[in-house]
């Protein structure tokens, strides 16, 4: 294993919110994520270039579903006011437009959803001839729920989790270097350049025109949580009929919206030389940080460290060390087979944080 690393799948999609109960409830009720993996209230250190240059006081949710799929890491300020848009986002806007949220029927979750009143389009195909519906959360934030086989544990719930974002870039040739080279989405399964795309017309911006390509893994996402997590996408947008700000616009990172794309992994030393490499090197490293001791957040520990895509786009890596399971157990995560996954029932395990609903 000298000289790799081993991405294991979408940890989590950040998300910056208001009100951090409230948001966390609607992720639950709809889309399942009812497993609090932690809750840190703590002062976030690190992130000094994203937050203005002081530390702030946050609090932070990591839940997830055992149907599959990424989580979300809920974020809320404790100190400050959690700043909106300043404009209009728009598809082909640089940031994270949009999660991709898995779906075993499609059809079955889009009529649940809109008998509930949530704001949801028709059921469109997208440039590949799978079946998806779009979906707003209370707060503005997009989701794509979209066909998708892999269940990790049946809970029967309308959907998984996240498979997969949404990414508005300046340019998708030199994205590649960070989503193909980097994370290992290797596998072009669609690419078109500057045409307008009928199941885009049902968001903000959606009639301009794109450049847009569908990256996925060929490589088996192996070891850890790898199972839980499973599968996933990427998909790029360049908007090329007009020019696309930054969703962070004169906010700080945390601020309302999806703030970044976790990755799981394993090998942080090895990955930091490739991101230097390619010339995507960490701009946060809580390595160098913590001069080589694990991270705390909560009852678990780690290393973690960003890199910024070509548009800004924020990128974590996380290199769990310690998760608690139950109650009295914490896994070693830090001393076992990196390329060996989980078994199953051990990560089963988590039903037990299930939240209650009152």
């Amino acid at each position: 294993m000298k000289n790799t690393y081993h991405i294991r799948g979408i940890q989590q999609i950040g998300i910056g919110v208001t009100d951090i109960e409230v948001a966390w409830k609607w992720y639950r009720e709809h889309f399942g994520a009812d497993i609090k993996v932690f809750d840190d209230d703590e002062t976030a250190n690190f992130m000094l270039p994203y937050t203005g240059g002081s530390p702030q006081r946050r609090r932070a949710i990591l839940a997830i579903s055992l149907q599959g799929g990424g989580g979300f890491e809920i974020w809320q300020y404790k100190g400050r006011q959690s700043l909106a848009p300043t404009f209009q986002i728009q598809l082909g806007d640089l940031g994270i437009y949009a999660a991709k949220i898995g779906c075993s029927n499609v059809s079955k979750a889009h009529a649940l959803f809109t008998s509930q009143g949530d704001v949801v389009s028709e059921i469109v195909q997208d440039c590949i001839g799978r079946e998806y519906f779009w979906m707003k959360d209370p707060f503005g934030n997009s989701f794509q729920v979209i066909s998708n086989s892999f269940v990790f544990a049946n809970q029967n719930k309308p959907t998984q989790l996240v498979c997969g974002a949404i990414v508005g870039v300046p340019n998708i040739e030199e994205a590649k270097k960070v989503y193909q080279d980097i994370l290992g989405y290797n596998e072009v399964v669609f690419q078109t350049n500057e045409n307008k795309h009928n199941d885009f017309s049902f968001v903000s911006g959606g009639n301009d025109e794109f450049k847009r390509i569908v990256l996925r893994h060929t490589e088996k996402r192996v070891g850890g949580f790898g199972v839980l997590l499973g599968p996933s996408e990427i998909e790029l947008v360049e908007v090329t009929t007009r020019t696309p700000r930054n969703m962070f616009e004169g906010r700080f990172w945390g601020d309302q919206g999806f703030i970044h794309l976790c990755f799981d992994m394993f090998g942080m030393d090895n990955l930091r030389q490739v991101c230097k490499d390619k010339g995507y090197a960490f701009t946060i490293d809580s390595f160098e940080a913590l001069k080589g001791s694990s991270f705390d957040m909560g009852d678990s520990s780690g290393l973690f460290s960003y890199i910024e895509d070509n548009g800004g786009t924020l990128i974590e890596f996380v290199e769990a060390h310690k998760l608690p399971m139950i109650k009295g157990f914490a896994l070693d995560l830090k001393n076992r087979n990196p390329l060996k996954p989980l078994p199953k029932w051990l990560i089963k395990l988590l039903r037990f944080k299930k939240y209650k609903e009152k």
